[in-house]
């Protein structure tokens, strides 16, 4: 079986900036433009395929756009 691309823990930061766009009722689109990236870029981080994924200046502006911690991206213990 192939290796997935991102590991657990870049997943799962995926899955969560995911489930709070979402929660927004934003478009990747949206999120993009928020987060001053291409508009590809974030189809590239959410689709399992590819091997985009954010890095800690993404999660640090992330915080800011959601208005939250960088923390709640990460989860409470080890994966």
């Amino acid at each position: 079986m192939a290796k997935p691309l991102l590991s657990s823990i870049e997943q799962y930061v995926v899955d969560v900036v995911k489930s709070k766009r979402e929660e927004k009722g934003w478009s990747q689109k949206d999120l993009a433009y928020e987060l001053n990236v291409s508009i590809g870029f974030i189809g590239h981080v959410e689709n399992p395929k590819e091997r985009a994924k954010f890095n800690l200046d993404h999660i640090n502006e992330l915080a800011k756009i959601f208005e939250c911690s960088p923390k709640d991206f990460l989860p409470e213990k080890p994966l």
